[in-house]
């Protein structure tokens, strides 16, 4: 399977193609990773060095793989975090010229956008893009819960709330919505879901929550359900394989202390989890 992967880079921890990636690969993936940025670490240091690429050159990194005559070869298009709108429309470009070379190729957005505390982190025209440009293209996107809230209008807090913003995002077009990191006002407080709906039905898969903050975990997990996805996973069986492979990633950082993802030392925890959770059908 061959993935075209469109993210940011950092040369030190694991966010964007530097968690996707690797998580790709271990699961036997063939990856063409293109970088929309290269930083010396996450933002979240408060200091990093690098440098935000121009829309340009994705196109023509995009332009010179099309020149081998593999992207009919090519079984999907991962994108994460926009930099910019030009960016924006350069990944979605690469899209449209991925599905005319191979109409059966999916497309999985990860609308980097924000989290819960800490609101919006990028420019604001990138929610803009992601709601009227990206998600008509999209078979499958997998906002967190404030994501989901900034796509479909509002601020999900209930079960109820999440499944209607889930069902408005549907509406503009991706077929299969993950909701990661979601805590509703009916997830008891020990525990974080992780919910799935695609073809009317909908799953969650309930884990234990852990004292950390990692960045990049949904980077990973994105990545690990739209590769099983592909794979011919049934959504909830995907669900269930991504979140235990990320619960025991987490699990091996949280005892180590680390601020990074232990991505590396806990790849076998991507392919045979130590911990397996079973989905379970929400209605």
């Amino acid at each position: 399977m061959n993935l075209l992967s469109i993210q940011s880079h950092v040369a030190y921890g694991h966010v964007g193609n530097a968690a996707a990636v690797f998580t790709l690969e271990r699961l036997g993936c063939e990856v063409w990773p293109i970088h929309t940025v290269a930083f010396s670490n996450h933002p979240g240091y408060g200091a990093w060095r690098g440098t935000v690429f121009e829309a340009d050159l994705v196109r023509d990194l995009v332009r010179g793989i099309e020149e081998r005559g593999v992207l009919g070869a090519c079984d999907g298009v991962l994108s994460g975090y926009m930099g910019s709108a030009a960016i924006g429309e350069a990944i979605l470009e690469a899209v449209a010229r991925v599905k005319a070379a191979n109409p059966a190729a999916r497309y999985c957005c990860d609308p980097v956008i924000g989290d819960a505390g800490r609101g919006r982190y990028v420019r604001p025209e990138i929610p803009v893009l992601l709601r009227e440009r990206a998600l008509a293209q999209a078979d499958v996107v997998t906002p967190n819960q404030f994501e989901l809230g900034e796509l479909a209008g509002g601020a999900p807090a209930t079960l109820a709330q999440v499944l209607a913003a889930v069902d408005a995002v549907h509406a503009l077009g991706p077929r299969v919505v993950l909701v990661t990191s979601l805590r509703a006002r009916e997830t008891p407080e020990d525990a974080v879901d992780v919910l799935v709906s695609a073809t009317g039905s909908r799953w969650r898969v309930r884990t234990p929550l852990l004292p950390l903050a990692a960045n990049g975990a949904g980077d990973a997990l994105a990545a690990a359900f739209f590769a099983h996805l592909l794979r011919g996973a049934a959504p909830e069986a995907a669900l269930s394989h991504a979140v235990s492979a990320l619960f025991g990633v987490l699990t091996r950082t949280c005892e180590a202390g680390a601020r990074e993802l232990m991505l590396i030392a806990a790849q076998e925890e991507l392919v045979k989890p130590t911990r397996v959770f079973e989905p379970e059908p929400v209605r």
